[in-house]
């Protein structure tokens, strides 16, 4: 009998008559096959998998979470022998899918945030409240996040990245540093449940709610290791301000329902984050440089993006000169922008102001005769109303106002067009500086909101440095 008519016969037994139709669904870097049967009036998703211990691990904690109320797909019914399940039909629409059309458009508006936020708030419950009574037998493969645990990442990254890669090391230094970070790494308190593989393309969205699926690998681990690999993944590209807010977010709310020091959280986050990165090359290693799939070998740039940040904002509290001399190399190799500076840009440097059009334009500075004012007075002024009178264009309260107004959608997008042609000129001619004026009636509101807007699409979009000015708020 083959996987499909194995599902037809399990959905038979559930719905009480044979599906209509069956079809193949996009899988993911697993073995797992996945598949959408469909009668007149139901749904479901069938999944096959040949390991029965990784299938038991997710069945039972998926009823576990479901009990507990938390948005997971409802197990419908399973062949344990066949290694067959039927689960709830969430859809095809994932946070991931989101946040690449925020990064695209280079609007990673206040909605995306708070979706986040959402996201945030049930990884909470998942790892602290559901996390107290959960049937850690089960795991696979190893119920704690250990010395071992941490071991096959960091040998996943050495042999299926480093050595795929070419990238040299010196053998004994290399495992040195392993065996530091190790320790250092299992310092903090490892007693919740962690996800393992907490990513936006395993959050599906139902009417603009998200729902979790692939927590299989789970095991009791430290609270970190989730939220960096939600706000470090690779492809989905937050931009980073975003994270520490939403890093700055879960250790508000999380500190609600367990004792959390944000100082001591974040010396060990940001050692999780790099320990993630690690584990996310290795796979790229295999599945692209061994496997030979493009799209993973086309993720490994934005790999190096990440360590770039860490490198510059967060090194982990220890000395690791073989892991760093390892990132130094691999940089050289897979950096995004390979002419780029240290830095990371091109030698583009963009000044952006903010001003009020009744104290005068900015004056240029660099002896290049200025670049572009754009004027903002033509979009619904926030200072007209006596709530953000007090406020500025930084404030979340006039950022929410001006998202939710189409007018100022439309005329970001004008900018940016404009933005993006100048700037790959300037920077295939070599030149060193471009100005960039939003001018308004008090230069507190709306040009501010441009301004900082704008600066985040460069900065996501191209390999320049920017530096924002706000000449009547400072």
């Amino acid at each position: 009998m083959t996987i499909k008519e194995s599902l037809a016969e399990l959905f038979t037994q559930w719905a009480g008559h044979s599906p209509l139709d069956i079809r193949s669904l996009q899988g993911s870097g697993s073995n797992r096959k996945y598949f959408r049967l469909f009668s007149e009036h139901q749904t479901a998703v069938g999944v096959y998998h040949p390991d029965k211990a990784e299938n038991k691990a997710f069945i039972s904690f998926s009823r576990h979470f479901f009990k507990q109320g938390l948005p997971v797909p409802e197990i419908y019914s399973s062949d344990p022998e066949q290694g067959i399940y039927l689960l709830e039909d969430l859809g095809d629409l994932t946070l991931f899918d989101l946040a690449r059309k925020a990064k695209q458009s280079g609007d990673f508006d206040r909605k995306l945030i708070m979706l986040y936020k959402e996201v945030i708030d049930k990884l909470i419950q998942f790892q602290i409240t559901a996390g107290k009574d959960l049937d850690y037998s089960v795991c696979y493969p190893r119920p704690d996040f250990d010395e071992q645990s941490i071991a096959w990442d960091l040998n996943y990254f050495k042999y299926n990245f480093l050595k795929l890669a070419g990238i040299d090391f010196d053998e004994q230094r290399l495992e040195d540093d392993f065996l530091a970070f190790r320790n250092f790494l299992l310092e903090e308190d490892k007693s919740f449940f962690i996800y393992r593989d907490f990513q936006a393309r395993n959050v599906m969205l139902v009417d603009h709610h998200p729902y979790f699926i692939d927590y299989q690998g789970g095991r009791r681990g430290p609270l970190q290791y989730d939220l960096a690999s939600l706000l470090f993944q690779v492809r989905a590209e937050i931009p980073f301000d975003i994270r520490e807010e939403l890093l700055d977010y879960y250790i508000e709310k999380a500190g609600e329902v367990a004792t959390l020091q944000a100082a001591r959280f974040k010396k060990y986050y940001y050692g999780f984050a790099w320990l993630r990165i690690m584990q996310v090359m290795g796979a790229y290693g295999f599945r692209g440089l061994f496997e030979r799939k493009e799209h993973f070998i086309a993720s490994i740039p934005y790999a190096v993006k990440n360590i770039e940040w860490l490198e510059r904002h967060a090194k982990p509290e220890i000395e690791l000169p073989e892991i760093r001399a390892v990132f130094d190399r691999i940089r050289e190799q897979f950096s995004i922008n390979k002419e780029t500076s240290a830095q990371g840009t091109s030698g583009l440097s963009v000044r952006i102001n903010s001003f009020a059009y009744k104290n005068g334009i900015p004056a240029d500075q660099t002896g290049n005769s200025g670049g572009f004012v754009f004027d903002c007075r033509g979009l619904p002024n926030p200072g007209r109303l006596a709530r953000y009178k007090e406020l500025t264009g930084k404030d979340q309260q006039v950022i929410a106002y001006l998202e939710e107004q189409e007018e100022v959608h439309q005329f970001l997008g004008y900018v940016k067009a404009i933005l993006k042609q100048s700037v790959e000129k300037y920077m295939d001619r070599g030149f060193t500086s471009l100005m960039v004026n939003f001018g308004c009636t008090g230069g507190q509101h709306r040009s501010v909101f441009c301004a900082e807007k704008t600066g985040r699409y460069l900065q996501q979009n191209f390999p320049v440095s920017v530096d924002l000015y706000h000449r009547e708020i400072l």
